[in-house]
């Protein structure tokens, strides 16, 4: 699998190149997890193209870990910009990389804009901004009935339809482990004693986050059961507040570590590959774990437990499903954040224990 950045766009043109499909991947990272059933079809569907995906930079770390991924190309936007002089002349370097379709995943104009620039002829998504023309074959979804996020994106592999017509899978992603063994040795870790990774971060607000004095109270009890087990903190540096208070607040458990914004996404991706468990808010890291087949304890609030699951063999979704959930509120409008405060720490405990044990026995 090869990476390209935005510089490098270029090829021999004396060199006969495979037909290429281009996928222009969701800006968040849990969506983009969430897409890659959606690349296995294409593959399934198109075996002698080569696919390439335009993705944020911090996302693609999650495209090279997908198998049907032949090449990641870096947008050089800037968040949020419409940048059309930029987006044109880019269109014009993917325009020599000859693209049979595209596939445009974000909802937005002006990533619609690239692909009917660059004179693709099958433009393929959702309705979107106010894309007719620069979507050519348009999708539909219902909004009083939204499609789970997996269907939502496996679906632009077949014809425009009310329902999928095939199965689409769940996402899954390949980590080497030689990989995994050099991020161990990079953040001086071992690799012959369980990990539990903890994400306490949450890109979308405050409300989806379970306490840190939970998580503090969680990382103790695992410490006195598990002694051998090594516990770290992963996010980006967004997260780092929330990692010190959890940190801070678990003086009893002194081996725990800090590793929010201290990591490439990479190498959070290879813990995560290697953990024995992760509990984690509804979140990109919980989508990476879930696609890595790790056992997971998803902690769902004011977000729905049922739109964007886990998929994982093991896998535990926990939400007490308040008469005011789900509220999909960056801060909860009722003050008390009831559905994450009253999640008790036993309620995630019992499953990491079960995990744990059914661990212990297999080695």
């Amino acid at each position: 699998m090869s990476t390209s950045s935005a510089k490098s766009l270029t090829s021999d043109s004396s060199v006969q190149a495979p037909e290429r499909l281009l996928v222009i991947a969701p800006n968040w990272i849990g969506d983009a997890v969430m897409a890659q059933p959606l690349l296995r079809l294409l593959k399934q569907q198109y075996p002698a193209h080569a696919i390439d995906v335009l993705a944020a930079a911090w996302v693609a770390p999650v495209l090279r870990a997908m198998a049907e991924v032949d090449t990641v190309l870096e947008t050089p936007f800037k968040h949020g910009a419409l940048q059309l002089r930029e987006r044109w002349r880019y269109a014009r370097q993917l325009r020599q990389r000859h693209y049979a379709a595209a596939y445009i995943l974000p909802n937005t104009l002006k990533f619609a804009l690239i692909p009917w620039l660059a004179g693709i002829p099958r433009r393929i998504g959702y309705k979107g901004e106010s894309r007719y023309g620069l979507i050519n074959v348009m999708h539909h979804d219902d909004p009083v009935a939204p499609r789970a996020m997996v269907p939502f994106y496996a679906a632009l592999a077949a014809e425009p339809a009310p329902q999928i017509a095939t199965s689409c899978g769940r996402p899954s992603l390949t980590v080497s482990e030689s990989h995994i063994v050099a991020t161990y040795t990079q953040l001086g870790l071992s690799r012959e004693q369980p990990l539990i990774c903890f994400a306490p971060g949450a890109e979308f607000g405050n409300a989806k986050r379970w306490p840190a004095a939970h998580f503090a109270k969680l990382a103790a009890q695992i410490t006195v059961t598990y002694p051998a087990t090594q516990i770290v903190l992963l996010g980006s540096p967004k997260d780092s507040p929330v990692c010190d208070e959890i940190k801070s607040l678990s003086p009893s458990v002194p081996s725990i570590r800090h590793l929010a914004g201290k990591t490439s996404l990479d190498q959070a991706i290879a813990l995560i590959a290697s953990a024995s468990a992760v509990v984690s808010n509804d979140s990109g890291l919980l989508h990476i774990a879930s696609a890595l087949n790790r056992p997971v304890i998803a902690l769902y609030g004011p977000t729905d437990p049922d739109h964007a699951p886990p998929f994982s063999d093991i896998a535990y979704s926990l939400s007490l499903r308040l008469n005011c959930a789900p509220c999909k509120q960056r801060e909860c409008p009722l003050g008390h954040q009831d559905c994450m405060q009253k999640m008790t720490t036993e309620m995630v405990y019992h499953p990491i224990s079960a995990i744990m044990s059914s661990h212990q026995k297999s080695h």
